[in-house]
């Protein structure tokens, strides 16, 4: 099996529950077709870098999947069907990220982003 990181952008205005909940099914559906997600993350409600059919925000889900490339394929099928997801975006890689990815890690002071530049 390979290894994929997959984002998704879920509509603006639905709930962080309900977009969780999204993330829920797409996660199931890997499940049921022989995949694991081995991670889940909420990114929160961000701001696009561009509109995106008429919406300007939306909310971001990242899951990490261990899977055939056939799962991947029904599950971006699923997501094109969903009028919930705006866009979405799987790259495969060599080995999944323990812990939080980057997005999630948050820096409190300037003096780490300081220490980064040097």
């Amino acid at each position: 099996m390979s290894f994929y990181e997959h984002t998704l952008i879920a509509r603006p205005d639905l709930t962080s529950q309900q977009a969780q909940t999204l993330a829920e099914e797409m996660a199931q559906i890997v499940q049921t077709n022989g995949g694991e997600v081995k991670k889940t993350e909420y990114w929160g409600l961000r701001t696009l870098a561009y509109r995106v059919t008429k919406n300007r925000k939306g909310h971001y889900l990242h899951l990490n999947i261990d899977a055939p490339a056939g799962v991947i394929d029904e599950l971006e099928r699923n997501e094109r069907i969903s009028e919930d997801v705006i866009r979405y975006l799987t790259v495969r890689v060599d080995g999944l990220e323990e812990g939080p990815s980057i997005v999630m890690q948050v820096r409190t002071s300037r003096d780490d982003r300081r220490r980064d530049r040097n």
